[in-house]
Formats: structure tokens, sequence, C-alpha cells
């Protein structure tokens, strides 16, 4: 990467980039700085630190995630929704594994409550309310559904379902189909 144009956008960018490629935790300054050419020091003038790189890199990320779910549960409802909701962040997840790692960046509270974090989280309910769930069972449903995504894109990624039968895809699938059957009849007794 060429020192000309650096921005922090461009900066960020090339963050994600280096995420999916050596992992999210290894995307450092001093690495970015390496690939851009230049010392270290020359990218503090466009994150402070280590930790505003990643919070920028989970910024991206969170954002980039959103406009893929979005577009892809537009128009749907109920099973389909959350079947297509969930197809895009496995999707993701594998396609940017970096990316996606930086999605669980811990953010601060005003950072979180203005990232696109917030547009999860309505869209996560926007599905469940084609399965009638009010609250506090809807946030329950909210991270049971986060909680499945990520961990089992986690242990697909790690490579843990690559020696067993069936395979992932068939396991996904029947996963899907229990929640979809979970979120029906969800039990909203004490």
């Amino acid at each position: 990467m060429a020192r000309v144009g650096l921005t922090t956008e461009g900066l960020i960018r090339a963050g994600a980039e280096t995420a999916d490629e050596i992992g999210f935790e290894r995307t450092t300054p001093t690495e970015l700085a390496r690939r851009f050419g230049v010392r270290t020091a020359s990218l503090y003038s466009h994150v402070n630190n280590a930790h505003d790189l990643k919070t920028g890199i989970a910024l991206f990320a969170l954002e980039e995630l959103a406009d893929r779910v979005s577009e892809a549960v537009a128009g749907r409802a109920g099973k389909d929704a959350l079947t297509a909701f969930a197809n895009a962040y496995r999707d993701y997840a594998l396609q940017h594994p970096g990316r996606f790692a930086a999605t669980k960046f811990p953010l601060d509270t005003r950072t979180a409550a203005s990232s696109a974090a917030v547009r999860h989280s309505r869209m996560a309910r926007a599905i469940l309310r084609g399965y009638d769930l009010a609250e506090p069972h809807q946030t329950h449903a909210v991270r049971l559904l986060g909680s499945v995504f990520s961990g089992y894109v986690g242990l697909e990624s790690a490579g843990g379902f690559s020696h067993s039968a069936p395979d992932a895809q068939e396991s996904w699938t029947e996963i899907l189909n229990a929640l979809d059957a979970l979120l029906r009849t969800w039990p909203t007794g004490s």
C-alpha cells in the first residue's frame, strides 16, 4: 500500500482487510505501518492508539454487516426472515473472519449506542415481532440468536465440524429449523 492518500477511513479499511488476513487480534498500528511503508508514529495523526484502531475496525465491520443483514431480510417475515438474517451473519463471518471478530470488540457505552450495533438489535427485534414475543422474552430471544449464530460460526471457522458427519450446512439448516420452532413456542411462564 502506498503512503499517498493515507486517511483515517483508508487506514480503518486497511485494518479490516488486514484483520481478515492475519486476525483481528494481530492487527495493530505497527502492522499497518509496515504495510503502508511508514513509521508507526505516522499513523497516530489518524488513530490515537491501538484501541482506537480496533474500535474503528469494529465500527466499520458492524456497519458493513448491518448493511448486509438489512439487505438480506428486506421484505421477509417469519422463518424466511430468520433464515436470511442468520445466513447473512454466517456468510459474513466465513468471508470476513477478522471483521466478524471485530464486531465483538467491547465498545464503551456511548460508542456502542451510536454504532450500527443498534441496527443489529433493531433488526433482530423486527424479526422477532413475527413470533409475537413480548418483553422480557424478546430480549432473551435476541441474546439466544446472537449466541447461537456467533458460537456456531466460531466453531465452524475453527474447523470444529470438519471431521464429522453430517456436514456443517446440514446442521445449520436443522438448527435454524429448531430455532424457528422454539421461537414459535417460546415459554412465557415464570
